[in-house]
């Protein structure tokens, strides 16, 4: 795709900026008021970048199955609302959407996926928190909870995600990363980063304690709430030992809850 660029800014999630290229001026403020304290300046260093070419929008739903395939070494991705391509062995690729932010949501959240895959990183449905300079998880389908409980996070905590959580592994264990995919509470997470304590998976219920989980059922867990895209089998394996690495190295427990606040004061 030939694009010529006049505006560039980038996108800066999880410590990995990506540059966006656009020629339209509203595009690009729309993409600076959506994503907010995680936009960047940008910088002849960054090493992803994506050309954003607007289309009319699309006859087709946002909601149509999302595909994501490896050919000839470029990642091709579509949606109802998008077609995208990445060549991963230059770092480049480009989009071709309407002009809103849920798309690019979308193609930001399938890259992302990609990259942390082969960091044993990986993007997960969790709300996320730091307190006390330690980041806590909260992993769950739509409807246990996730939204409830950030909705409720003391004023000394800070909400990092309440719908989608980004994780990376450190020499020492793991970072939780804050993120602007948003759920049910509609405003971005805190652009922040703290070292991951534990992960609770969410069962509401008529009162609050704190369960144990065996490893197995940890992971078969943290599997169901992990969000990957691509049908890649080397890609999934990695992403299979990804948590079954973080299990073994996470306290995960079962946290039983009423949507009060008091649930926070388990958290630790």
């Amino acid at each position: 795709m030939t694009l010529t660029a006049t505006h560039e800014l980038a996108i800066d999630i999880g410590g990995m900026p990506i540059l966006m290229r656009t020629d339209s001026a509203e595009f690009a403020a729309l993409l600076e008021d959506r994503y907010g304290s995680f936009i960047d300046a940008p910088s002849s260093e960054r090493i992803f970048a994506l050309d954003v070419e607007l289309i009319p929008p699309p006859t087709t739903s946002a909601d149509e199955e999302v595909s994501v395939r490896l050919e000839s070494g470029r990642w091709i991705m579509t949606r109802g609302d998008f077609r995208a391509e990445w060549d991963p062995r230059t770092s480049q690729g480009w989009v071709r959407q309407s002009a809103n932010p849920y798309s690019i949501d979308g193609v930001l959240r399938i890259l992302h996926s990609l990259f942390l895959a082969r960091e044993g990183g990986f993007l997960v449905h969790a709300a996320s928190a730091v307190r006390n300079g330690r980041a806590f998880l909260f992993a769950g389908v739509s409807g246990a909870g996730k939204t409830t409980l950030s909705r409720l996070a003391p004023p000394d905590a800070e909400v990092l995600t309440d719908e989608i959580s980004y994780v990376r592994p450190t020499a020492d264990g793991y970072e939780a990363f804050g993120t602007p995919f948003a759920g049910e509470l509609a405003r971005i997470g805190a652009n922040l980063r703290a070292p991951l304590a534990a992960l609770y998976l969410l069962v509401q219920g008529p009162e609050n304690r704190v369960e144990p989980v065996d490893p197995a059922e940890a992971a078969r867990a943290v599997l169901r709430n992990i969000l990957f895209f691509a049908h890649d089998e080397e890609l999934v394996g990695l992403i299979f030992k990804s948590v079954f690495d973080f299990v073994a190295r996470v306290p995960v427990q079962r946290l039983v809850f009423t949507p009060d606040a008091r649930a926070w004061e388990l958290i630790a």
